[in-house]
């Protein structure tokens, strides 16, 4: 069996954090995104091959990455695209893989931004055992969030009926971009698209792919989160820590007050300050200053402030003086 992570994608409502670095790298306590899916992944005898799916313009970085993580079992497969306005959308971008690397196996696909509280291997487990295409799915319990994502209507276990992104929805079951496909159904990725059906979505193809044959949801309790926000990216880390805080072992931490999901990573300092569900990037400087529910890049200066809510670029200088002067 072969698998695909999803890690295409410019996470633009993350800039600036995400602009020059990949969301599926950013930190979650002692791991990355993206790690918790290969650990899965590495795990499960039955997936002997991997395949980090990205475009041009960070295979760089997850080149790098992937040499240095230990992992055996991923291999970078590069989209030719370098800019959200030429990307041709995740099914397109799966069936290319797919040619592109020769694939002919079971295969399952999953969104390298998701974190998920249940392993991969349950999900595997479910698809051999239903012996469909299957996709996982999510009760978000609420209708203004299930908009944003391609709705679930079930029989049972049955899906039949998948609405991607509707205006009104009429349940909160929602599919979380977790998908397994038997090897005969490949070539169906070709036989949609030359159809002239929609190449963005996995959605739209998983509605395509119900009207003409059986597809079975997992359906799960506990966590998930689509990390594509500043707010999703911090829920996840207050999720992963579980209110306690993060510090690197190089950062400096003194006469300051720490809440809850505080993560302070390598080489920075917090001096005379007040932190509560914040993340702190490497080699960042703040002093004096009380922050709440913020993301700060790297090599930072923050200097007598305060402030919540707030999405900061790597090696900005904000102090008193600055604002005030």
């Amino acid at each position: 069996m072969k698998a695909v992570v999803l890690a295409g994608g410019y996470a633009t409502r993350l800039w600036p954090i995400t602009k020059d670095r990949p969301k599926m790298l950013l930190p979650v306590g002692e791991d990355t995104v993206i790690d918790i899916i290969f650990e899965d992944l590495e795990e499960d005898d039955r997936v002997d091959e991997v395949f980090v799916s990205t475009n041009e313009a960070f295979a760089g970085e997850f080149e790098e990455y992937l040499a240095e993580s230990g992992f055996e079992k991923p291999t970078l497969s590069v989209e030719e695209t370098r800019a959200e306005d030429e990307k041709f959308g995740v099914v397109g971008a799966i069936e290319e893989l797919i040619e592109r690397e020769g694939v002919d196996d079971d295969l399952v696909v999953v969104a390298g931004d998701n974190l998920l509280s249940f392993e991969m291997s349950e999900f595997i487990d479910y698809f051999k055992s239903k012996g469909t295409p299957a996709i996982a799915a999510y009760d978000v319990g609420s209708y203004d969030k299930a908009k944003s994502y391609g709705l679930v209507e079930l029989d049972g276990e049955r899906v039949v009926d998948f609405q991607e992104k509707p205006e009104n929805p009429k349940s909160t079951l929602v599919s979380i971009a977790c998908y397994a496909f038997r090897q005969e159904d490949l070539p169906k990725f070709s036989e949609y698209l030359e159809d002239g059906n929609n190449p963005d979505e996995p959605g739209w193809f998983i509605q395509w792919l119900q009207a003409n044959e059986d597809v079975h949801a997992f359906t799960f309790d506990g966590a998930w989160f689509d990390i594509g926000t500043p707010d999703s990216y911090l829920d996840a880390i207050a999720w992963k820590l579980g209110g306690k805080n993060y510090i690197n072992e190089s950062a400096t931490v003194e006469n300051s007050e720490l809440g809850e999901n505080v993560h302070i990573m390598a080489g920075a300092t917090v001096t005379d300050s007040t932190l509560d569900d914040t993340v702190v990037f490497p080699n960042t400087t703040i002093v004096d200053s009380e922050i709440k529910r913020s993301i700060i890049d790297e090599s930072t200066r923050i200097e007598g402030l305060e402030f919540s809510g707030a999405l900061i670029g790597a090696h900005t200088r904000i102090t008193d003086d600055v604002v005030n002067g």
